[in-house]
């Protein structure tokens, strides 16, 4: 056996086999031992230790599973006569999204702009825009929504803010990391006649960008319209606000009206959207 073909050893071999191999030339080499035992054994005494800590039972799971299918059962026969209660908070919910996306977008520009290693050589503003973006990222939207309602009151006022923060986030993260993969040359050289940062990213950058950009608004759209539609559980009005009414009183085929309904927007929402991405790609 040449030692390309110790390199190229199956899985089992190397794990299995004995550590030390004769070549053809006579020399022995050692193989070094295979970790992967070691790593199925952390990952299964992980699981063993996940499965304790969260009381996990399969044996519930069985016995409920006809609880679960008489629910399903009445959620896919929809109360189609229950529609009409379902369009003015459709149509908050998308407001919500629609407001709390372009405001989001439009702010996580020029954050992504300062959180930029190749735009902005600040190392401490850097550090600590970047910090910023960070935390407003790892927030969930409904823990925003039920902070901002006590502050603002109940409504769609404070759910479109909490859309607008998470939304900051999501689209300065994404788009700093495009702006430091960019040819940097145009930029440099408007810089070098006088132009300033503003003006020599407007022009020479934001050309490279503008189709992730757009990209990435798009995208946070259609996460805002799936993460508004569970706002109403904290009073930030919405779909949210059906969802738990139908489920509190166990109407779970008004529910299914509900879900429906929203299925069926976030559906045309994404192929309005993979029609704009067709064409500015």
């Amino acid at each position: 056996m040449s030692q390309a073909d110790v390199r190229k050893a199956p899985l089992f071999d190397r794990v299995f086999k004995p550590e030390h191999i004769v070549l053809e030339n006579g020399h022995s080499v050692e193989r070094p031992r295979s970790r992967m035992p070691l790593i199925l054994l952390c990952l299964l005494a992980v699981i063993i230790i996940s499965l304790k800590m969260t009381g996990f039972d399969f044996n519930v799971i069985v016995r409920r599973a006809k609880e679960l299918t008489v629910i399903l059962g009445q959620i896919f026969r929809p109360n189609f006569s229950y529609f009409p209660k379902i369009v003015n908070p459709l149509i908050e919910t998308i407001k919500m999204s629609i407001i709390g996306t372009i405001a989001g977008c439009a702010i996580g520009l020029p954050l992504s702009i300062l959180a930029s290693s190749n735009i902005n050589h600040n190392k401490p503003s850097l550090l600590v825009i970047r910090f910023i973006l960070s935390v407003m990222r790892s927030v969930p939207t409904l823990i925003y929504a039920s902070v901002l309602a006590l502050v603002f009151g109940l409504g769609t006022f404070a759910g479109t803010l909490a859309i607008t923060i998470f939304t900051v986030g999501i689209v300065a993260k994404m788009l700093y990391e495009s702006i430091e993969t960019i040819d940097m040359k145009p930029y440099e050289a408007m810089v070098s006649f006088g132009a300033t940062t503003l003006q020599a990213f407007w022009t020479a950058c934001m050309p490279q960008i503008l189709p992730t950009y757009v990209d990435d608004c798009l995208y946070c759209f259609e996460l805002n319209i799936r993460a508004s539609s569970i706002l109403g559980y904290v009073g930030a009005g919405g779909l949210g606000v059906l969802i738990r009414e139908r489920t509190g009183l166990r109407a779970y085929n008004d529910l299914g009206m509900v879900l429906l309904t929203l299925f069926l927007a976030v559906l045309i929402i994404d192929f309005v959207n993979d029609y704009i991405r067709s064409k500015i790609s």
